[in-house]
């Protein structure tokens, strides 16, 4: 097949009026907002924890990951449950609000233009109906956050 004719889908969400996307095929699930257990010694980005179903799964603040002030009301948003590669990662985000479809090859790296906004959180932007969205790296997200709480072997010993 030719890599010309792929598309991807891409769950799309917004951190005020700022729009992101992810690749559908790393969300395992979204969920509304859950009570969080806090943490001790976590990195600044680390909400705390969620028990989803007997997994314990940490959450991020998206707002705070990218620096943009902290919405009106957390219980208003929704959790993106995403796939890391050791482990499961709650997003906290505004509102998830749509999956979208668009060929690969209009997928464009990120410009100089959004540096310094999480660059190096970004795999690419892309349009859909006249709107912008990021999309994000989520394997990155936890990378420079300093060392993210390891949360199997938080488990194995408690």
């Amino acid at each position: 097949m030719d890599r010309d004719n792929r598309y991807i889908q891409l769950a799309c969400f917004n951190l005020g009026e700022t729009l992101f996307a992810v690749d559908i095929m790393r969300i395992r699930e979204i969920i509304l907002p859950q009570k969080l257990s806090a943490l001790p010694g976590t990195s600044q980005l680390l909400e705390g924890v969620i028990n989803l179903r007997g997994a314990v799964i940490p959450v991020m603040d998206m707002r705070k990951r990218f620096g943009i002030s902290a919405a009106p009301d957390y219980r208003t948003g929704k959790l993106l449950i995403v796939s890391l590669a050791r482990q499961k990662l709650a997003l906290a985000v505004d509102n998830v609000m749509e999956v979208i479809t668009v060929p690969a090859v209009d997928i464009k790296p990120p410009r100089d233009i959004i540096a310094g906004f999480g660059l190096e959180h970004l795999l690419g932007v892309c349009l859909s109906d006249d709107r912008v969205f990021m999309i994000l790296d989520i394997d990155s997200l936890l990378g420079n956050s300093g060392h993210p709480v390891s949360m199997n072997s938080q488990a194995e010993q408690g």
